[in-house]
Formats: C-alpha cells, sequence, structure tokens
C-alpha cells in the first residue's frame, strides 16, 4: 500500500472510528446518567455479577478467528462460512449452558432474581453471533464509516426504549433489554447493510488454517477476559449488589475514558499494522505514532478525573453514587496503563505471533490474579483495586517489551517516547491541584478553576517544549476537521 493511501485510509479510518465510538459513547453516557437517576445501584450491581458469564461466553463465541480473518491477508468466503457457522453452533452450546446454569450462579451469589435475569440476557449470545463476521468483514475493509453509523443508530434506538421502560419502574429489566435491544438492532443492520451473507459450505482447510492462529488468540483473549471481570465476581460474592453497583458506575466511567480512546485506535491500528507486517521498520514507525497520539490525549485524561472525581460523579450521578468516588480515582490510575497495553498486543498480534501472545497473557494473568485475590484477602476491596493497578502496569510493560522483541520498536524507545508526554501532564496536574487548594471557592467553582487551568498548563507546555505527539496530534486533527469540513459543506 502507498504511503499516501495508507494515511488516507488511516486518516479515514480514524476519522469513522472515532465517531461511531464517541457517538455511541455520548449516547450511553447520557443515557446512564438518566438511567442511575431513576434505577437504584442494587439495578446495575446484579448486571454487573453476571458481566463475566456473559462476556466470557462472548469471548468464547468470538475466539480467535475474528483476529485470524483480520490478520490472514486474503480470507475467502469458504473462511467467512465456515467461521460464521463455527459461531452459531458454539452460541447455542453457551446459551443452553448457561441457562441450565443460572439457578446455580444465582445461588452462588444469594441474589434467586439473577436466575430469570442471565436466562434472559444470555440470549444476546446467539443474537451476537449472527453479526460477527459481517462486523469483522466491514473492519477488515477499514469501513469505519458503515460500522459507525450501524452501532450509533443501534445505540440510540436501544437507549430510547430503556429509558421508557426504567422510567415506568421495571427496574432492572430496563438495562436487560438495553443490551437485547443494542445487539438486536445492530444485528439487523449489519445483515442489511454488510452485504453478506453465509454460502452453505463449512471447510475443514479454512477452518484449520484459521484455527492455528485463531487457537492461541482465543485462548488469550478467554484468560484477559476472565481477569479483566474477576473483581466483579469476588465483590459480588464477598460485599453485596450496592457496593458492585458503586464499583461498577466508577469502572464503567473510567473505561469510557481510557478504552474508548484506546478502542478507536485499536481497531484502525490492528489492520494497518496487519498489512505493514513485512516491513518491521515501517511497522515500528507507525507504531510509535499511534502510541505517543494515544497517550497525549489518555494520559492527561486520566489525570485531570483523578483530580475532579467528586464533582464530576456527584454532577453527573447525583450525590448517592459518591461511594464511587475512590473506586474510580484509582481505576484511572490503571487506566493510564490499560490504554497503552491494547496498541502493543495487537502489534504483536499483526506479525503473527499469536502463540507468544498465549503464552505471555498467561504468565502476566497469573501475576495479576495473584496481586487481585491476595490484595483482596489483605487488604479488603481497596487491596483489590491496588492489585489491579499494578496488573495493569505490569501487563503494558509486558506487552511493549514483546513488541520491542517481534516488531523491533525497542522498549527504551517507547518509555522515552511516552516521557515529556507523562511530564508535561504531571506538571498540569500539579498546578491544576494548587490552584485549586488555594483559591478553593466551593466544589463546582474550583472544579471549572482546576479544568481551566490543567488544560491551559498542558498545551502551553506542550507547544512550549515541542512535543512530537502535540504536533501529531495538531496535524491529525487538523486533518479530521478538514474532512469534516469538506463533508458538511463538499465542493462543487
Amino acid at each position: 500500500m502507498a504511503q499516501g493511501s495508507l494515511k488516507s485510509k488511516t486518516i479515514a479510518g480514524v476519522f469513522w472510528s472515532a465517531f461511531q465510538k464517541f457517538g455511541t459513547m455520548a449516547i450511553s453516557f447520557a443515557a446512564n446518567i438518566v438511567l442511575a437517576r431513576i434505577l437504584s445501584p442494587d439495578d446495575f450491581g446484579c448486571i454487573g455479577m453476571l458481566a463475566i458469564f456473559i462476556t466470557l461466553s462472548t469471548t468464547f463465541i468470538d475466539g480467535g478467528f475474528g483476529s485470524a480473518l483480520i490478520q490472514k491477508k486474503e480470507p475467502t468466503e469458504d473462511d467467512y462460512s465456515t467461521i460464521f457457522y463455527w459461531n452459531m453452533m458454539l452460541a447455542v452450546i453457551l446459551y443452553g449452558t448457561l441457562f441450565l446454569t443460572a439457578p446455580l450462579i444465582a445461588r452462588f451469589y444469594n441474589v434467586p432474581l439473577l436466575s430469570s435475569v442471565l436466562r434472559v440476557e444470555g440470549v444476546i449470545l446467539i443474537i451476537n453471533a449472527l453479526s460477527i463476521i459481517q462486523n469483522n468483514r466491514l473492519r477488515k475493509q477499514l469501513k469505519f464509516k458503515k460500522l459507525a453509523l450501524i452501532d450509533i443508530s443501534s445505540a440510540t434506538l436501544s437507549i430510547a426504549i430503556s429509558i421508557t421502560l426504567a422510567s415506568k419502574g421495571c427496574g432492572i429489566w430496563a438495562l436487560v433489554a438495553q443490551q437485547l435491544l443494542l445487539s438486536s438492532f445492530s444485528t439487523l443492520f449489519l445483515w442489511i447493510f454488510g452485504r453478506w451473507h453465509p454460502r452453505l459450505v463449512f471447510s475443514f482447510s479454512s477452518f484449520k488454517e484459521l484455527f492455528n492462529f485463531g487457537f492461541f488468540i482465543l485462548i488469550a483473549n478467554l484468560v484477559n477476559t476472565f481477569c479483566n471481570n474477576i473483581q466483579g465476581l469476588l465483590i459480588g460474592k464477598i460485599y453485596n449488589s450496592s457496593t458492585m453497583g458503586y464499583y461498577s458506575q466508577g469502572k464503567k466511567l473510567e473505561e469510557l475514558s481510557s478504552t474508548s480512546i484506546s478502542n478507536v485506535v485499536d481497531r484502525v491500528a490492528f489492520p494497518i499494522l496487519a498489512e505493514a507486517q513485512n516491513d518491521r521498520t515501517r511497522m515500528g514507525r507507525i507504531l510509535s505514532q499511534f502510541i505517543t497520539s494515544l497517550a497525549y490525549m489518555t494520559i492527561p485524561l486520566m489525570l485531570l478525573f483523578i483530580l475532579e472525581a467528586q464533582p464530576l460523579i456527584v454532577f453527573i450521578y447525583t450525590d448517592k453514587w459518591i461511594p464511587s468516588v475512590p473506586y474510580f480515582q484509582i481505576l484511572c490510575i490503571a487506566g493510564i496503563a490499560i490504554s497503552l497495553q491494547g496498541i502493543n498486543y495487537y502489534a504483536v498480534a499483526a506479525v503473527g505471533r499469536s502463540g507468544k501472545l498465549l503464552l505471555w497473557t498467561l504468565i502476566k494473568r497469573g501475576i495479576g490474579l495473584v496481586l487481585v485475590v491476595g490484595g483482596l484477602a489483605a487488604f479488603g476491596i481497596q487491596g483489590l483495586l491496588a492489585g489491579m493497578v499494578i496488573t495493569s502496569y505490569t501487563i503494558y510493560i509486558i506487552n511493549a517489551a514483546l513488541v520491542h522483541k517481534y516488531v523491533g520498536y525497542k522498549l527504551s524507545s517507547q518509555f522515552l517516547d511516552l516521557l515529556p508526554i507523562a511530564a508535561v501532564a504531571l506538571c498540569a496536574f500539579g498546578m491544576a491541584f494548587i490552584s485549586g487548594k488555594i483559591l478553593h471557592a466551593g466544589m463546582y467553582p474550583t472544579a471549572t478553576l482546576q479544568l481551566g487551568v490543567f488544560v491551559v498548563t498542558y498545551i502551553g507546555l506542550s507547544y512550549l517544549f515541542r512535543l512530537t505527539a502535540f504536533k501529531n496530534f495538531l496535524e491529525i486533527a487538523r486533518d479530521l476537521l478538514s474532512r469534516l469540513k469538506n463533508r458538511i459543506h463538499p465542493t462543487s
């Protein structure tokens, strides 16, 4: 792919992937504000308790075959159809398993309602399996515009209905309906506009070829998913649904900030890096630009949210959610590292090193489990959160070291690229914190002052020290604004 074509596709991909992610994020965020004011922490806590079972099953269905189809240079129609039928078979089996075990899961948490909730919510597995291939095909083809329009339309419709249900007293079932409707609308639109339908074929040769790469990604993804959700399982079991609700809202708010931006970059970066996999020098340059641009946005955002946590949560959810504040702040510390894990992980996947990813996933997640469970046993929920923070940075460093070895982008080079960004962001944090202490004038005026000081200091120091990431960010922003302007006012 020519350099100009690659840049054009990258910018277009970032634009539409960002539009998709932040569009759906804004809609979901607004809906969550409304729902949090109507529903109770217990309602959100019950959904959070079941998250590990739904997400594990979803990960198992998609497996590593989605990544395998993207990583493969030219997948065939037989490849796509084969994986479609495989996904559907797994979805039916896993839903049946959840249906039968739902009473046991409810008994585990000592919340009888969870049995009925899981049996209804689990239908999502079958609905999602119907559209996984259509979604992956559009990602492979970098058709993020179409994906953006589908996701935003689906989110808008599902959320409007769920808010109506919540206002009529449906409680937790409004949250269940939101998930089911989101999956249903998305699947319907992908079938209509994705313009792909499976053939009546199942190729064992295609399955074997994709399995050789996808199996390792599958196991790695399952381990990652389990470890990312084990905290909810432990909190739900040891504490209660209210505590789980406070934790889940803090985690949801942190993820809206850290993983939303990184997911936009990861979705675009993986196919771009896979395209450049035979030229490691060029691949390293592309990766460096992605990582520094990502860090320039996420590091200051996480620090700003740590500073503004209480006024932010009170303003958004009302003061009944104040117990979420310390969870949110600690999770934001972890969020800095989490935002940089995926781009390094997918860079290694792009060069076909799925076996190594699995090996190191088992190692780093094993370390993480020891830290999280040990922290919980020794210091309660605060120890669990501290274990999550240490784990997140351990995983990032290991992923970056794997990039050093298999891509050629040195670990020391990556740290040096990130150092000036972190230093400038910490200076901005310090100035904002001090200004709030000196000129304290109530929660919201102080928060506004700190926000202004932080933004001015961060941008000013970035310009003063001529940060490369700042220049890249401005260049990308100009390109994106130009594209937006051309779409709003196209030239004749």
